[in-house]
């Protein structure tokens, strides 16, 4: 799993902007958060989506907060920890947190 990191409000949009283009997903994770490590981990050993069918985005949300926070602001979807969001042509496809988040609810989305 290749995760382009998102630390800034430009990084997000530029993932954003890139999903006129394919679908990106974003991963908000908490490192504090035992529930978010599982799913990370889940994730990357499940990834088997190409990318250039979907660019998934990481997010620690620790660290950058207000990111989080335009995230939900800009996507319309409350915040939580862990959460996957789905994103295509600027808009939110798909949305899972904590136990939910699954590469193959994921798929089932696409």
């Amino acid at each position: 799993m290749n995760w382009k990191k998102m630390e800034s409000l430009a990084d997000l949009s530029e993932a954003i902007e890139e999903s006129r283009d394919k679908k990106v997903v974003i991963f908000k994770h908490s490192n504090r958060c035992s529930v978010s490590m599982m799913a990370k981990k889940s994730l990357e050993m499940s990834w088997d989506i190409s990318p250039d069918e979907v660019q998934p985005y990481f997010l620690d949300l620790i660290k950058h907060r207000e990111v989080s926070n335009e995230i939900a602001e800009k996507l319309e979807v409350i915040h939580q920890s862990p959460q996957l969001i789905g994103v295509n042509n600027e808009e939110v496809f798909y949305h899972a947190s904590h136990s939910v988040i699954s590469v193959e609810s994921l798929k089932s989305a696409l």
